[in-house]
């Protein structure tokens, strides 16, 4: 379907051309690593060699007589009562009083050059008492294993996460009689499932610089998706007040989740409070491996069941993740894969519950996707087996209970919009899905299948602003404080400003985000940005115009009511073409004559509930108010090597429903990237432990997808539902395009294996190639 448009668009469904393009083909965008401040100094890190001990003293002396060294900090430095967190407030600046996995940072050196500060911290020694670890989710869960956090209980805490023990979240939501269901169901699957850590590996390292002035007032640049965030947790952490640390942002070299909350920013401020002079510390890759953050493991208990006809009745689904050392984002992304874990589809009774669990790794945290990816490899896989069953089409059985556009998400939410449908049909009819279901077309030696799956995901969730102010000349700034990861939400939020006061692109420039000038924005997350953030873009920009039709009312001697916005930046009479004013003419009226700048704001948070409380019941709820759904639909078709049982995609078809494609390329652009994203995690790309050590934090030893691995066909199709309560009638694209990845691989192996599962990723080849001789390992086991 497609939206009926606004009148004469000037920017808007244009393909512009990122603003940042031309600096990044140069060499010339600043980077986290490229900035420098005068008397800078560099950091360096020491990180914990044991996954739980106590501490129990330093030794200093022989880094501190290093030449070089200006300053060195550990968790004597920092107060115990001061810790951060989004959900709960657990976590140090860096380790105080024990260690909680291999990896974490335990002190932090500041000194003339990165290598002698690298040296100095390898002279650092640090006394321990060695503590039992836990690294297993399952058994950290049990009552009697080593407490990870001993206090967690007294932990503050966001929401009732029902923080006890190594429980750092538990959520349970439902509708209708899961329980009295299954009798009416004719054909039940089960299974258990399990997922892997993905690393996000950002082009860029996680990095900061901070600086502090005569009055003792921090600045702090940093490779981040939110100032804001930085701002509140280097404030908690060193329990400084907000209004001493300014956040300031250079370019970012993308950020898939684990730039949203802190890394190195609050031992960097550290540094620089005790050197008295700026601080810059870069993470190496093998560090950042090892301490930022990753994609949960999950392990997956579900069940689903349907009627003979294929109408999908009842679900149980059963979580447990892996948080790591801390909880970070883990009981929103458990809280958000439970909301999710229906899919697109109805399924009236459902009882959905898990818990986060602590144990001795690394932290495990926001990644694109939030958890759908994981709960998605479940869910779709089932929706294929019940179709097996049942000898229905697997394209058809989710056609068949697909949700409608009067239909409402699991636990009641209405849907402002709905292109699921032509997103289905469009992957169906591109891919010719009929032709390719047929069986015997693979070549000697080889397999061919073809899977599909299907996901949603949210638009709206927290709170944004933004002011636009027009200058002298009638050209106008954009300040939004929405940090843009490389993604391009500037040209985005640009091209929304520009069409919303009619003036050309060029006429319309970005400020950078800094918490001193830039209203509030919660982050770039969860494919927010578009929906939110340019929500207020807009709104701000109307303000504008509302303002400026006063004076033009004035300047002309017409009705107010009568004055329309014009092409090109002009406000005339309706029905009266050659009577108009610029914007130029109004804005120096307003300058220099008449009211003053004009300066247009607006701010708000998404306030629609999550649950409708007639419809469904929650217990430790992470989001009380998140919505505003958009939808994709994929076919990927595979090859299977029978002797090696190495997969190659060899052709992939992702539709997304986007609401209105504010700037199309880039949109297939993020669903491009999105597929390439999931494949690696389908694949080959997997966090190993060695007990709790991660044996592979390089690109040695962690596979990614490269150009070679790419399909030779990759489309991508943009489906515009236009959503009433957006920008423009946009939603989201950021992450739907990966939700869907790994489970159409995993059914398209199973197609093309004649219908053996495996419900492990990644799908390794030596993991196909047992479930092609039907051996057992490709089974996972609960605990």
């Amino acid at each position: 379907m497609t939206t009926a448009s606004v009148p004469s668009l000037m920017t808007v469904g244009r393909s512009v051309p990122q603003l940042e393009a031309a600096e990044k083909l140069d060499g010339s965008a600043q980077y986290i690593a490229d900035l420098s401040r005068p008397g800078m100094l560099h950091g360096a890190l020491l990180q914990s060699p044991h996954p739980h001990a106590r501490i129990l003293g330093y030794e200093l002396s022989e880094a501190l007589a290093l030449p070089g060294v200006r300053a060195i900090v550990t968790g004597d430095d920092i107060d115990a009562a001061h810790r951060m967190g989004a959900f709960v407030k657990d976590e140090p600046a860096m380790a105080k009083g024990k260690v909680r996995y291999v990896g974490e940072i335990v002190a932090a050196v500041a000194a003339d050059t990165e290598a002698i500060a690298r040296r100095a911290a390898q002279l650092i020694r640090v006394d321990y008492e060695d503590l039992p670890a836990v690294v297993d989710p399952i058994e950290a869960l049990k009552p009697h294993s080593p407490a990870v956090h001993e206090h967690s209980h007294d932990y503050e805490t966001v929401f009732e996460s029902g923080t006890h023990h190594n429980t750092c979240a538990r959520t349970e939501l439902g509708q209708g009689d899961a329980a009295q269901a299954w009798a009416q169901c004719d054909v039940v699957v089960e299974g258990v499932f399990q997922t892997q850590a993905q690393a996000h590996l950002s082009i860029e390292p996680c990095g900061a610089l901070a600086e502090v002035d005569a009055s003792g007032r921090v600045s702090l640049w940093s490779a981040n998706q939110s100032v804001f965030r930085v701002q509140a947790s280097v404030c908690e952490t060193l329990g400084l007040p907000m209004s001493r640390v300014r956040c300031l942002t250079p370019r970012i070299g993308a950020g898939f989740g684990n730039k949203m909350e802190a890394h190195v920013q609050p031992v960097t401020v550290l540094l620089a409070m005790k050197s008295k002079r700026p601080v810059r510390l870069i993470m190496s890759r093998e560090e950042d491996f090892e301490s930022v953050r990753a994609r949960h493991p999950f392990h997956i208990r579900m069940k689903t069941g349907a009627t003979r006809d294929g109408r999908l009745l009842a679900r149980e689904v059963e979580l447990v993740l892996d948080g790591g050392a801390y909880g970070d984002d883990s009981p929103g992304v458990l809280g958000y894969a439970l909301l999710m874990n229906c899919g697109p589809y109805r399924i009236p009774n459902v009882h959905a519950h898990g818990r986060v669990a602590y144990t001795n790794k690394m932290r495990f945290g926001a990644m694109r996707g939030f958890g759908v990816p994981q709960v998605t490899f479940a869910s779709e896989q089932q929706i294929d087996e019940i179709a097996e069953r049942l000898g229905l089409d697997p394209a058809q059985m989710r056609a068949g209970n697909a949700l409608g556009p009067n239909d409402v998400w699991f636990g009641g939410q209405a849907l402002t919009s709905n292109g699921l449908a032509e997103c289905m049909e469009t992957v169906v009819r591109e891919s010719g899905w009929a032709r390719k279901r047929e069986p015997a077309r693979s070549a000697k030696g080889k397999r061919r299948g073809v899977g599909m799956a299907t996901a949603g995901h949210i638009s709206g969730l927290l709170s944004s602003g933004a002011i636009v102010r027009l200058l002298e000349d009638g050209t106008a700034i954009l300040n939004t404080g929405a940090v843009d990861i490389g993604q391009g939400s500037n040209t985005v939020l640009l091209q929304m400003c520009a069409e919303a006061l009619k003036l050309p692109l060029d006429k319309v420039a970005i400020a950078s985000p800094d918490t001193d000038g830039s209203p509030y924005n919660w982050g770039t997350t969860a494919s927010r940005v578009t929906y939110v953030t340019g929500t207020s873009v807009v709104a701000a920009a109307q303000d504008i115009v509302a303002q400026a039709k006063v004076h033009a009312a004035e300047m002309l001697g017409a009705p107010l009511d009568q004055l329309e916005l014009r092409d090109g930046g002009h406000i005339g009479v309706v029905g009266q073409p050659g009577r108009q004013v610029s914007l130029a003419a109004v804005s120096g009226r307003a300058h220099w004559a008449v009211g003053g700048p004009l300066i247009g704001k607006h701010s708000w948070v998404f306030d629609q509930p999550t649950l409708d409380p007639k419809r469904s019941v929650a217990v430790g709820l992470p989001f009380p108010r998140i919505g505003v759904f958009c939808f994709g639909a994929l076919v990927v078709e595979v090859e299977v090597d029978e002797a090696t049982g190495k997969v190659k995609v060899i052709g992939a078809w992702s539709a997304c429903d986007v609401g209105k494609a504010i700037n199309p390329q880039m949109v297939k652009g993020q669903i491009d990237g999105a597929f390439v994203q999931g494949m690696g995690y389908a694949l080959t790309e997997e966090m190993v432990w060695d007990g709790a050590r991660l044996a592979n934090p390089s690109l040695m030893d962690y596979k990614i997808p490269t150009f070679a691995e790419l399909p030779a066909t990759l489309r991508a199709y943009i489906v515009e539902s236009g959503d009433g309560t957006g920008p423009f009638g946009a939603k989201s694209v950021g992450e739907i395009g990966i939700n869907t990845v790994a489970a159409a691989i995993a059914n398209a192996v199973s197609h093309a294996l004649g219908g053996a599962r495996i419900r492990r990723l990644p799908l390794s080849a030596e993991r196909v190639l047992d479930a092609h001789l039907g051996l057992p390992s490709t089974e996972p086991a609960w605990g």
